[in-house]
């Protein structure tokens, strides 16, 4: 076998690999643009009642606001519950939560996680004092998340039977080009992920906070999540029994952004081994998903097998260069070799463009390019620290 048969195989494997992202991520930034669906059931004749989750470890710089921003709902009081899972945070801190008219818990974990915290609150919530009906649904927020006032009246609007609810995660801070490019980075996923999916039929991604799920299911489906990236897995157990998940873009959940590269290269090494550990969890379920015609899925595990966008960012362009470059050395056709990459080039670049929300093209969008060369290079660092066996929680700081 030459040398010119032994390159064209490795160039097909991975234009094959590549190619299959690249598609992936332009249909459903295509799909994106679609009119709008409505298939949804009919709503509920009464209004919900929410318990509203925080969990929060070692959040004391962030929490306190969020608690205050939050109970100025105008929602009815009797009709929603905070309450606050407090892990290993600062006694001073939690005796200033104490004093809000909210459910505080305070578990000591030896290994703490998302997931534990979750399955604390439900074990131990109980209707509190504050004349606190039943919960129909169960909201999460992350510790540093910020809604706006109608954010309970909003969603009871949308809650519905034996649907799941993501509301639009959005940026609260752009004060550095790390957070603003982790802020677009976000909305790119909503438009692919979410609106994509919701815009022709299928469920949108969860995405860890802004989250609702019905009392009742999520309280038989907590005690089943087992690792660090419990939003995948409660995707997964959603889509295992054909619950539908369903977008909401006019819900604001207003997220922190990470603002310096170490948080960044902590936050996208959860997840990045969240990624490979679900889809080691789900893809045993594929046969029976095939069988069942269970379309949602299969999706769901394709996704987990998708290389990260910022990596494609920097591998494409380099096969790009490698591929021109070797059509030349071994004089090899221009047209099986780097006109294709190019032209996979294009299209990712076409979609990204596509993905990105029109408020958000700007011109001082590519003056904050600079920083992702450098992001691009500790993400591909993250990719020896990957261990699927570790369900260790990687926390990411907030800046003072």
């Amino acid at each position: 076998m030459n040398i010119q048969v032994i390159i064209t195989i490795i160039d097909f494997l991975l234009c094959l690999i590549i190619a299959a992202n690249v598609m992936y991520v332009l249909f459903f930034a295509l799909a994106s643009l679609l009119p709008k669906k409505t298939h949804l059931p009919s709503a509920i004749s009464h209004q919900p009642s929410f318990l509203v989750l925080i969990p929060a470890y070692h959040e004391d710089t962030v929490i306190i606001n969020t608690v205050e921003s939050f109970l100025l709902q105008d929602y009815p009081q009797d009709l929603y519950q905070l309450c606050v899972i407090s892990d290993h945070m600062e006694a001073t801190t939690n005796e200033q939560l104490a004093a809000f008219p909210i459910t505080l818990l305070q578990p000591t974990f030896e290994k703490s996680s998302k997931a534990k915290a979750l399955q604390y609150a439900i074990s131990n919530f109980q209707l509190s004092s504050f004349n606190f009906q039943f919960p129909n649904y169960v909201v999460i927020l992350d510790a540093d998340n910020i809604v706006a006032p109608d954010f309970l009246s909003q969603l009871s609007k949308i809650a519905r039977p034996n649907i799941a609810i993501q509301c639009h995660r959005t940026a609260k801070n752009a004060n550095n080009d790390i957070a603003a490019l982790d802020g677009l980075s976000e909305e790119i996923n909503n438009s692919i992920f979410r609106r994509g999916h919701n815009r022709i039929g299928m469920s949108s991604a969860l995405i860890g906070s802004g989250m609702c799920f019905e009392y009742d299911w999520f309280k038989a489906n907590v005690t089943k999540l087992n690792s660090a990236v419990e939003d995948r897995e409660l995707e997964a157990l959603l889509m295992k029994q054909g619950i539908y998940i369903h977008y909401v873009e006019n819900i604001h959940v207003m997220d922190e952004k990470v603002c310096n590269s170490k948080n960044f290269q902590r936050q996208r090494l959860r997840w990045m081994t969240g990624q490979v550990q679900a889809l080691y969890q789900m893809l045993p379920y594929i046969p029976k998903a095939i069988i069942t015609r269970n379309i949602n899925f299969i999706d769901k595990t394709i996704q987990q097998a998708l290389i990260p966008r910022s990596i494609l960012l920097a591998l494409i362009p380099l096969l790009c260069v490698i591929a021109t470059t070797s059509s030349y050395i071994f004089h090899l056709p221009s047209s099986i070799f780097h006109l294709k990459w190019w032209c996979l080039f294009i299209a990712f670049c076409i979609a990204l463009n596509i993905a990105i929300p029109k408020h958000m093209h700007r011109k001082t969008l590519l003056s904050k390019l600079i920083s992702l060369p450098s992001l691009v290079w500790k993400m591909l660092q993250n990719i020896l620290k990957i261990d699927p066996k570790d369900g260790e929680f990687i926390h990411t700081t907030h800046d003072k």
